[in-house]
């Protein structure tokens, strides 16, 4: 069962290495245009020291590139880079830079693992980049002390889940603040975007071809409405919506997850000999929500750990993302069920790790949260009004019971000390991109996708039926791999949206 990128732990170093001073003023000739500097900067290549990339010949670097892109000629920010080589010099058509989404997640080691799902043909014909985006990992890599995963919870039914709620929201904001000040302002997705052309200059390259993921097939949607001659050949795998992303997106979630229980409980209902969570959809969603109740009026014991009311439905979110994992998911429910009729139960590996990871403490995972938090909310500005998010969930509850009061409670971005410095990037193009997504995704909602697909005319939808985050990476349907590969290939996109 994989786990949701809300909760993917990230190594993450200090900013102070990463953060340097202002250049010499000497050092940048007047007149000149003060990123061509960066354009320029030769890049020193050697041997990755993590171990999954070094065996697989990557090489790795440091990219300089301003802190501020309104200021170019102030402090920088040293990114950590990647790179496999083509292994035909000969075919090799140009770079492929990725993003494996977030926001927040390293991307460092994403190019060892698009290699090994590439056609062989396809992987040769192109240098694949990878990147720590700044403030991730060894980019400036936050790490604000949280050692929680997630800030996703439940409000509960109650005002004490609501204020418990928005009292760690704030704790994780003014950690963040309190550490990087002059950082947090400045680790937005335009500025990605920015960080992204100019390795695409540094390495002496006219074009880029861009593979993105989840959000990072909004950074490669936001690259191409800001540099829109610089893209060769885009996919957009599970892409957020730009005009969602923020509060609307976390909105949208809640439905799409209701949506997910409802499919599920129409696979399990069939399923109640083996797993007796109820012989109909509607009395499986009715265990379901007869369990989140239990576990708010008193936490399910299990494993040595407890689940509350505010983490359980977190976890069924988890559970759901992908229906090739419905036998499991029906498993943890099951065991879950036991544990709170007081049955001695042995948790499964699946719901072992699904507790560990939301219950034990983490630093790793709390460095990752603490990235995803930076780019987020300097992204985009949230409602600041605890009275907007109680009301926000209060008109949730009737259609969804389980995941409105998840999706509408409010994240640290409703505490954070600035707006943004620049508005969100309005994505409107006409670049030639393929789309792929599927109509169950629960973390980037299938309308997300049309919407976007409305606004870049030049691309093609490839529609899968199915529930899951992310195809191609994910092996989930062999037709868009299929499509990935020839587009990659060859540059021919489908001749009109396509169904797999």
């Amino acid at each position: 069962m994989k786990t949701a990128p809300a909760l993917a732990s990230a190594l993450a170093l200090s900013a102070a290495t990463v953060l340097t001073a202002a250049a010499p003023a000497s050092s940048i000739p007047s007149g000149a245009d003060p990123l061509e500097r960066f354009r320029r900067q030769p890049l020193a290549w050697s041997t990755c020291q993590e171990p999954q990339l070094a065996a697989a010949g990557a090489e790795c670097a440091a990219l300089t590139v301003p802190l501020d892109y309104r200021e170019p000629r102030g402090r920088t920010l040293s990114l950590a880079v990647s790179r496999i080589r083509s292994a035909d010099p000969a075919g090799r058509r140009g770079i492929l830079q990725t993003n494996p989404g977030g926001p927040g997640e390293r991307g460092l080691d994403l190019p060892v693992a698009l290699r090994e799902r590439l056609a062989p043909g396809t992987a040769a014909a192109y240098d694949i980049i990878g990147m720590d985006p700044r403030g991730v990992g060894a980019s400036g890599g936050l790490n604000c002390g949280l050692t929680r995963g997630t800030w996703l919870r439940s409000t509960g039914s109650t005002g004490t889940g609501f204020e418990q709620a928005w009292r760690l929201a704030k704790a994780d904001a003014d950690a963040c603040w309190t550490k990087y000040p002059d950082l947090l302002p400045h680790l937005t997705t335009r500025n990605t975007a920015r960080d992204v052309d100019v390795l695409r200059a540094a390495l002496g390259e006219q074009r880029t071809s861009f593979f993105g993921q989840s959000y990072g097939a909004l950074l490669g949607a936001v690259y191409a409405q800001l540099f829109p001659q610089r893209v060769d050949r885009l996919v957009l795998d599970s892409a957020l919506d730009p005009a969602r992303y923020g509060v609307g997106a976390f909105q949208d979630m809640a439905g799409a997850n209701e949506r997910a229980l409802d499919d599920f409980a129409a696979w399990a209902a069939p399923q109640d000999a083996v797993h007796h969570l109820g012989a109909t959809p509607a009395a499986v969603r009715a265990t379901v929500e007869a369990l989140a109740r239990r576990a708010e009026a008193a936490p399910i014991a299990v494993d040595g750990f407890h689940l509350d009311g505010a983490l359980l439905p977190v976890l069924l979110a988890v559970c759901q993302s992908d229906d090739r994992d419905n036998a499991t998911y029906a498993e943890v429910l099951r065991q879950l069920l036991d544990a709170a009729d007081g049955k001695p139960v042995q948790a499964g590996p699946a719901l072992h790790q699904l507790l560990t990871m939301l219950l034990t403490p983490d630093p790793e995972a709390g460095a990752g949260l603490s990235s995803t938090i930076g780019i987020l909310c300097d992204d985009v500005a949230m409602p600041r009004s605890a009275a907007w998010y109680r009301a926000a969930i209060e008109r949730s509850r009737p259609t969804q019971p389980l995941f409105g009061p998840v999706y509408n409670a409010p994240t640290p971005c409703a505490s954070w000390r600035t707006t943004p410095q620049e508005p969100p990037v309005e994505v409107r193009n006409a670049v030639p991109a393929l789309q792929l997504h599927a109509t169950g995704d629960t973390h980037a909602p299938y309308q997300g996708a049309l919407a976007l697909h409305s606004r870049l005319p030049g691309s093609r939808l490839l529609t899968v039926p199915g529930r899951v985050h992310t195809l191609y990476l994910n092996a989930y349907n062999p037709c868009a791999d299929s499509a990935v590969d020839t587009y990659l290939s060859t540059g021919a996109l489908p001749a009109s949206d396509t169904v797999c």
